[in-house]
């Protein structure tokens, strides 16, 4: 005699083959289930496991400090280099400097590139060394003379800034010695006139000593 099937209480008779098979096929649902849900919560706990690892790795402590570039130091090495007077100039406290170095074959030229802190983007200080106006030229993308204006008595040349002089926005020049002085860059004209005024007095000591 064939055996009966499971009793079920709740239907109070044994279950027929269908209820079996879809009582266990529920089951089977609820397990895989149960096993997915516990596999995502140790996935889970594993990447934080990670994560806290990677953290802890990390050294504690303060950012570097920013390396401010000795402008007095680079402009001595460049003056010994060069057998030149290089020209530095007393610029607001706050402006950053960027870069100092000298550049350049066909005219060695040292130039400072600071950021103001001001309106504008950035200003460049630059010397040509035994420089004439057409190192102006080259250096400001053709940009043709436009006036003069005086800056603490000292006449510098101004330039007509245009579309094709790239990101220069205002530019003048002068004459310090065998030398050419440039002020330019992404700035107006009180910006580098605060540069220009710096430059006073070294200009007028070169001007000197060429006579």
């Amino acid at each position: 005699m064939a055996g009966t099937g499971r009793v079920v209480a709740e239907l109070g008779r044994p279950e027929t083959p269908d209820e079996a098979a879809a009582r266990k096929a529920e089951s089977s649902r609820v397990y895989r289930s149960s096993q997915t849900v516990r596999n995502l919560v140790a996935a889970l706990l594993a990447t934080l496991a990670v994560v806290a690892v990677i953290v802890f790795m990390v050294p504690r402590g303060s950012f570097a400090p920013d390396r401010s570039i000795d402008v007095a130091a680079v402009a001595k090495d460049a003056a010994a280099a060069y057998g030149h007077t290089v020209v530095i100039p007393q610029v607001p406290s706050d402006w950053h400097v960027n870069s100092a170095a000298v550049a350049g074959d066909q005219t060695p030229t040292w130039t400072i590139v600071y950021a103001t802190h001001e309106a504008s983007g950035f200003l460049r200080v630059a010397q040509g060394f035994d420089a004439d106006t057409a190192w102006d030229a080259r250096l400001l993308q053709g940009a043709a003379p436009q006036g003069t204006v005086d800056v603490d008595g000292i006449a510098w040349t101004r330039y007509a800034t245009t579309a094709g002089s790239g990101n220069i926005t205002y530019a003048i020049a002068t004459a310090a010695g065998a030398d050419r002085i440039l002020v330019y860059g992404d700035t107006d004209a009180a910006t580098a006139a605060k540069a220009a005024a710096g430059l006073t007095d070294q200009i007028r000591s070169m001007r000197e000593e060429n006579r």
